[in-house]
């Protein structure tokens, strides 16, 4: 009997000892799995504490992981060719250990264009605006989504940005032309690209000399690449456009051919004004009224704006001097009776700089990256621009090809030293400001004899360069004759009108009647009615071309007609089936569509 009490005790006391051993277990189990979630929510606190030091729009930081994980990254592209491919990805990432974007793929990634290996011939996209240059290509890295589980932790960019590479930051003409531009109007082509859109400059430069201009584009301070590496290995951003729209470039720097005017330039002057008044605001610059007056301004106000205008002359001082640049100066206030002020990159301030030019009546300026400026000025002014000894004006335009673009209304005018004595070179300089020490002496004597460059490729010619950055001295009276010639040709304000510019519509209600005379001889008569808009349009010259092809032909017989009718007898052949089109033309060369084909049997 004792013996059982004894072995119940001992049973009693051993499930007592299991319970509590399964209690403490229990206890250190669900301790441990608090503490694990504890871990992990402090590292998920962490990791949103570094989103918010990118930025500070707030991220759930769990969910934007899970989405990742879940759903990888995703990517929808416009364009049909890497050249004009910009393309929207959610959760791209970047790997700043690898200095790699990378695409995760999981079974609800998209990727379009799905271009397989075709992706790599020879990028997927541009980054940059200055198309197919092998310097600015853009690719990622592929990994499943899996890979995570075995990769730092990413940090997320909460904010909609705009990926690019700045192509030359240092110089204010790849500035604005390869960079704000193409910026601006590809924040413009997407709606969620706005003001509060951060960019992104993947290229690797430093901030450079303008960088407050590119901050000009967003309220929020753009990013670096060599600033991605301080928030973490791998960073991931939520919403990105990566690439530039290239529609606003006008000019080629001449790595496949001599530099010159892109053979397709697609912005006019609006677009450039309508960038250059939206920087202005951004600056909280006033522009200065421009006179645009329909009919003609009353003595009194054209002796005020007269009184008015002024002349600015850009002042260069360490490379590319006018040497008598005071002559200069008292040579167009005599000449021009107005005021001359000089601005100067070196000492005044770029807003400062760009509420002068936006008022003047003339620009002058040594050919250099600081005529880009000139997209400032007001309707109606000029832009003359300098070019030393041997250098042909010809053929480096790109400051005359902006000033001649339909819209802008600026007058070019170039001059050119034709006097070897007038011009100081400067041979012992780095090469990269003209120097040529570095050469033989045969290749030397040469570029020094040389009357001319030669049209060459970018970007290291040695000619080029040392005459390029000599210093001159301005022969005035040639100076002042090409100014005065130069005037002459400069087109009244007045005749440029918005409607100067409007395409015609289709022509409407196109027919064609036919008739055999004889066997050898058939009339062909073609009408229609004139464009729906040239109703509400007044056009000084309006004209119609009509195409006549026989069927089965390939050769064609244009005719520039002034009527909405015509009779066509030559050449018409009885019992023959003619193709016929028809279009309008505003002021002999704004071209309208043509109307559907018109098929005509004689």
């Amino acid at each position: 009997m004792r013996a059982s009490v004894a072995g119940c005790r001992m049973s009693v006391g051993a499930l007592v000892n299991g319970l509590l051993v399964s209690v403490v277990a229990a206890l250190l189990w669900k301790y441990s799995k608090l503490s694990e979630h504890a871990a992990l929510l402090e590292e998920e606190l962490h990791m949103t504490q570094q989103s918010q030091e990118v930025s500070q729009a707030r991220i759930d930081y769990h969910v934007a992981l899970q989405a990742l994980q879940e759903h990888g990254t995703r990517m929808v592209c416009t364009g049909k060719m890497h050249t004009d491919r910009i393309c929207r990805f959610d959760y791209l990432c970047y790997s700043s250990e690898a200095e790699e974007f990378v695409f995760f793929h999981s079974n609800s990634s998209v990727m379009l264009p799905n271009l397989g290996s075709r992706r790599f011939q020879p990028a997927l996209l541009d980054l940059s605006s200055v198309e197919d240059h092998n310097t600015q290509y853009f690719n990622f890295l592929e990994l499943p989504a899996a890979a995570l589980k075995f990769m730092p932790k990413p940090v997320f960019v909460p904010d909609i940005t705009l990926i690019l590479n700045r192509f030359n930051p240092d110089n204010l003409m790849h500035v604005f032309h390869d960079d704000l531009l193409p910026a601006y109007y590809t924040m413009n082509q997407y709606s969620d690209l706005d003001d509060e859109a951060r960019l992104v400059f993947m290229e690797g430069w430093s901030e450079g000399p303008h960088f407050d201009l590119y901050r000009l584009l967003s309220s929020k301070q753009p990013l670096l690449k060599e600033q991605l590496k301080n928030f973490g290995k791998l960073m991931c951003f939520t919403k990105s456009y990566v690439g530039l729209s290239k529609m606003t470039t006008w000019y080629q720097y001449g790595f496949v051919q001599p530099q010159g005017p892109k053979a397709n330039i697609l912005v006019s002057g609006n677009e450039i004004r309508q960038f250059a008044r939206a920087l202005m605001d951004k600056m909280n610059i006033t522009r200065v009224e421009e006179m645009e007056k329909e009919g003609g301004s009353g003595e009194d106000e054209k002796e005020k704006e007269k009184k008015d205008d002024y002349i600015v002359v850009f002042s260069r001082s360490t490379t590319r001097l006018i040497l008598n640049e005071a002559e200069v100066i008292m040579a167009l206030a005599q000449e021009f009776q107005m005021r001359v002020v000089t601005v100067s990159l070196e000492e005044q301030s770029f807003p400062s700089i760009v509420q002068v030019i936006s008022g003047a009546s003339m620009l002058v300026s040594m050919h250099g990256a600081q005529l880009i400026t000139s997209l400032f000025l007001p309707r109606g002014a000029a832009v003359v621009e300098l070019f030393p000894f041997a250098v042909n004006p010809e053929q480096y335009t790109p400051y005359k090809t902006l000033a001649s673009l339909p819209g802008m209304d600026i007058h070019y005018i170039s001059w050119r030293n034709t006097k070897e004595e007038n011009t100081v070179t400067h041979p012992d300089r780095p090469w990269e400001q003209g120097g040529i020490a570095h050469l033989d002496k045969e290749e030397q004597d040469r570029i020094q004899a040389s009357k001319e460059v030669p049209r060459h490729l970018c970007c290291r010619n040695p000619e080029w360069l040392f005459r390029i950055y000599q210093d001159t001295l301005v022969d005035i009276p040639s100076f002042l004759e090409v100014l005065k010639e130069g005037m002459k040709t400069k087109p009244s304000l007045k005749k440029a009108k918005v409607a100067s510019t409007v395409h015609p519509g289709r022509v409407r209600e196109p027919k064609c009647q036919t008739s055999v005379q004889t066997t050898n001889e058939a009339k062909l008569t073609v009408s229609w009615q004139i464009p729906w808009n040239l109703k509400f349009l007044k056009v000084r010259e309006v004209k119609y071309e009509v195409w006549i092809q026989e069927q089965g032909e390939n050769t064609y017989m244009p005719y520039i007609l002034p009527q909405q009718n015509y009779t066509f007898s030559e050449n018409i052949k009885p019992f023959t089936t003619y193709l016929v089109w028809v279009r309008c033309i505003f002021n002999k060369n704004l071209l309208g569509p043509f109307a559907d084909v018109l098929t005509c049997r004689t």
